[in-house]
């Protein structure tokens, strides 16, 4: 393993210029000092877990030091925000250190987010407070470990620096890793700014990079599209299949990678609720949970509007076509396994969409019922499961189609379900509540809850002894917790 000052870099984005990003260094926080980091994260850059605890590393991750290869960049670029098209956008609060590369031959972004003012800024002060600080960390964590593609989260350093939202607060920084943050409003700047060149350097720049394999295609650029149309449809499927609320579908806050990022206002979802919507923002619902599918396709629309000098409208719409299809192959087979099936029969679909219309009309927790639901045979687990049901007609007449699916499905014992259903529903996931919790504790100075908490998502299909508090259902004063997407 090696220490801070060993680390590679090649500064790949850096070097398109300054046309893609401008130059800036980080802003110290006062009196740096580490709240939590991941140790799985760190592995990724082969850092020693022991180094996160050394003074270098808080001075590092809170802008007051730099590596001597680090080039430090804004990012620039646009977006469709809430439907409207913003001209320009780009790293208001973050700032891209440097791409690190591992022994492995990985390359990682290095993006410090909360790093201080930048031409993109807004007006704002480019800063982030600790809370919602403590929420990205948790939530890129947390996904990876329930196995959604995400952005990884290395580390969170609070200080003593006010920051003013609602109320003074303490300024944070989060130093998150993904092996790209270039966005759809990257190429949807370039495209509406009419820099053709430029464009072409960041699709040659992502397809080199990012899609290599799209270079043996007649037609690479339609290649690499259909790979981001591939990648967006399964993991808006994945999002779905567990309840995750994202809250801010701007297309500047789509990865060109397919990957979770950029959190504000996002939720699990509680009590299962088609309709809920996590930002109280978002007055319309435009960003609602059933709506991030249409949405998700909406903004691969707007990718596909900056992608024409390059891409025929025929073959363009040929492959949007895709997204849709693809969504629910992933999203069917991921509910059957959430069921504990290991077949496929025409019917599924049908017994999916009565089971959550149940479950909405019954205000049923969401993450618990489907755990609760391999704790046993299908006949025991849909008997116990019978009291969270208001209409208990109606989930009398779906479990009697559900034990025959599953006694339909093949002969395996009850310890084999049991772990085949366990292995894909979780117990502990990111609950509005206990976030809550940590973020209070953290902001009174007491780091343990959400160190805690972190450890306890990092195996959220894994029975953690003493740790029943955080498989629960929220109590009265944390159910729909509104979030909003001041960071």
């Amino acid at each position: 393993m090696k220490a801070l000052d060993e680390l590679t870099f090649d500064n790949r984005f850096a070097r398109l210029g300054d046309a893609f990003s401008t130059h800036v260094l980080p802003e110290p926080l006062d009196e740096p000092r580490l709240v939590v980091a991941s140790k799985a994260a760190m592995a990724l850059l082969d850092l020693d877990a022991a180094v996160a605890e050394t003074p270098v590393f808080a001075e590092l991750f809170g802008g007051h030091k730099l590596w001597a290869e680090a080039e430090p960049r804004a990012m620039v670029y646009s977006g469709h925000q809430f439907g409207g098209y913003t001209p320009q956008l780009g790293d208001g609060r973050g700032l891209l250190l440097g791409e690190v590369y591992n022994e492995a031959g990985e390359h990682w972004d290095l993006h410090l987010k909360g790093a201080g003012m930048t031409p993109y800024s807004r007006m704002g002060d480019g800063r982030a407070v600790l809370r919602s600080s403590i929420r990205e960390f948790l939530a890129s964590e947390a996904l990876h470990a329930l196995g959604i593609p995400s952005s990884r989260a290395l580390c969170v350093i609070g200080s003593s620096t006010p920051v003013w939202r609602e109320k003074q607060e303490r300024g944070a920084m989060v130093l998150r890793l993904a092996h790209s943050h270039i966005r759809f409003g990257h190429f949807e700047y370039f495209y509406y700014t009419k820099k053709p060149e430029q464009q072409v350097e960041l699709a040659e720049h992502v397809l080199n990079l990012h899609y290599p394999e799209c270079r043996e295609q007649p037609e690479p650029y339609l290649a690499m599209f259909r790979k981001i149309v591939e990648r967006n449809a399964e993991l808006i499927a994945k999002w779905q299949a567990y309840g995750f609320c994202h809250g801010v579908m701007n297309t500047d806050n789509m990865s060109i990678l397919g990957i979770t990022f950029d959190f504000g206002p996002f939720a699990f979802l509680d009590d299962f609720d088609a309709h809920f919507i996590c930002n109280h923002s978002d007055h319309e619902g435009r960003y609602s949970f059933s709506n991030q599918v249409p949405i998700g396709q909406w903004n691969l629309s707007a990718l596909a509007q900056a992608l024409t000098p390059f891409i025929s409208v025929d073959a363009l719409k040929e492959a949007l076509g895709l997204y849709l299809p693809l969504y629910q192959a992933h999203y069917l087979d991921l509910m059957r396994r959430r069921l504990g099936l290991t077949t496929a029969e025409e019917d599924d679909q049908t017994l999916v969409e009565s089971l959550l219309k149940l479950m909405q009309n019954s205000g049923v927790d969401y993450t618990l019922f489907f755990r609760r639901l391999g704790d046993e045979s299908a006949a025991l687990a849909v008997a116990r499961l019978r009291d969270d049901f208001v209409d208990m007609a109606g989930f009398d007449a779906w479990a009697e189609l559900y034990k025959a699916r599953v006694a339909r499905d093949g002969d395996y014992t009850q310890e084999q379900r049991r772990e085949r259903m366990h292995a894909v529903n979780p117990l502990y996931i990111l609950r509005n509540y206990l976030a809550q919790n940590a973020i209070a504790a953290a902001e009174a100075g007491d780091y343990s809850e959400v160190r805690r908490l972190h450890e306890v998502l990092c195996k959220p299909f894994e029975e953690q002894t003493g740790m029943e508090q955080y498989a629960q259902r929220p109590p009265d004063w944390g159910r729909h917790l509104e979030i909003s997407c001041s960071s």
